[in-house]
């Protein structure tokens, strides 16, 4: 058998160490919502920029959405989650902070 030099051992362990502080620092699941029927929308009706939802966009069209993070989706409807995503913990092995929606 051969055997596995330290070298190796190491360097795969840090490997495993990066993904873990990677996954973190790692953004919750983005659903383009319907605010009002929280009913999942095609990610166009979403501004990708900041301001409100309902503004118009430089062509005149209007946005309907707004994002929101975690959460699942059941029927085409979201549930769990959060329109705040500093509201949402992402989890994470090793990873500690509060949760909610």
């Amino acid at each position: 058998m051969r055997r596995l030099r330290s070298s190796t051992v190491v360097l795969g362990g840090m490997g495993v160490l990066a993904a873990t502080i990677t996954a973190c620092g790692s953004e919750p699941d983005k659903r383009c919502v319907d605010p009002l029927t929280r009913e999942e929308l095609p990610s166009y009706e979403c501004r990708s920029g900041g301001g409100s939802d309902d503004d118009d966009d430089d062509n005149g069209s209007t946005h309907r959405g707004s994002y929101y993070y975690g959460g699942s989706v059941r029927d085409k409807r979201v549930s769990g989650g959060s329109f705040d995503r500093k509201a949402v913990d992402t989890g994470g092995f090793g990873c500690s902070g509060t949760g909610g929606g």
